[in-house]
């Protein structure tokens, strides 16, 4: 293999520079060529893409967002969108693709794969969505941005005595909710995977403030619930007032923390050595603290399971 692409695609997510930098240099270590694509699959359409150096990835592991760009291309998920890809690729010389990204992501690399691109998928995603990998780049890095918020914002809520719902992002997914709210000792958590109702959340809140607590932090995943009628609700049920801050994009951005860097270190370097040994259609993920290596079809085929202990730990010490 003489000749290789790498691509972010997708939302963007701390940590992905990291995975560039490894892909990169992973790859000059063992005499290959490096090309970045630039904005995902719109870049790999457009022809728009740079051979990359060593200098080129230099001073990027601790900055946040991607290097090469991202977007989401409606013209990839079309049959002849996939033909314009093969055709670039084939064009470019391109003898192995590295995808960074979710989801949607992955699935133009299984369709890339099937059609003889040797592909490799990088879970990269805040949302920590993604099956067959306990850790997807960046969500460590949004999990802390959202403690460090709400450390502030509980300040506050002590001085005044008030009720406040933090809005996080997960529109089908609860686990930057759940950990987060875990780790800032939130009140309540409420996530798209476990249903509640507004007399239970509010009898919770007035409990507490029976038992003399001076706030009631809620965290809410986007996909919950509306944070505005949570709101109303409260206040149509205990009179309560309370206040809303949405984190939305905050969460995405920011310096990488250490772990979100070595993650994506491991996985880049991972996902090289693959490519040379002439493996194809596979995601790198972390299991247990090791790096595994699984089909992108079975990441298809199977359904993330919801940490039910965590969630329940986190009720418990919310008492």
């Amino acid at each position: 293999m003489k000749r290789i692409g790498v691509l972010t695609s997708g939302g963007d997510a701390p940590g992905m520079n990291a995975a560039i930098r490894a892909v990169v240099r992973s790859a000059i270590f063992n005499g290959v060529e490096v090309y970045g694509i630039k904005r995902g699959y719109t870049g790999l359409l457009a022809k728009d893409y740079a051979e990359m150096s060593l200098r080129s990835v230099g001073d990027i592991i601790h900055r946040g967002g991607t290097i090469l760009r991202t977007a989401r291309s409606e013209e990839f998920k079309t049959k002849e969108g996939v033909e314009k890809a093969l055709k670039n690729i084939e064009e470019l010389g391109i003898e192995g693709l590295v995808v960074i990204g979710g989801d949607g992501s992955f699935r133009g690399a299984l369709e890339l794969a099937k059609r003889g691109v040797p592909v490799i998928g990088i879970p990269g995603t805040i949302d920590n969505d993604i099956p067959c990998t306990d850790y997807t780049i960046g969500f460590d890095t949004a999990v802390n941005t959202v403690v460090e918020a709400v450390n502030k914002i509980r300040d506050t809520a002590t001085s005044h005595e008030r009720t406040f719902i933090i809005e996080v992002m997960g529109r089908e997914s609860g686990y930057i909710a759940l950990y987060s709210g875990l780790a800032c000792g939130a009140e309540t958590i409420l996530i798209p995977e476990k249903p509640y109702t507004m007399k239970d959340l509010c009898d919770k809140i007035m409990n507490g403030y029976k038992r003399g607590k001076l706030h009631s932090i809620i965290i809410l995943a986007e996909g919950a619930g509306n944070a505005y009628e949570v709101r109303d609700k409260i206040k149509e049920i205990t009179g309560l007032e309370s206040r809303i801050i949405v984190l939305g994009h905050l969460q995405r951005g920011g310096t990488p923390t250490a772990f979100d860097r070595i993650v994506a270190s491991k996985m880049g370097g991972k996902a090289v050595e693959l490519l040379l040994e002439g493996i194809s259609g596979k995601m790198v993920g972390w299991v247990k603290g090791e790096i595994v290596v699984v089909d992108l079809e079975k990441v298809f085929s199977t359904k993330k399971p919801f940490d039910d202990e965590l969630y329940e730990l986190a009720n418990v010490l919310a008492i």
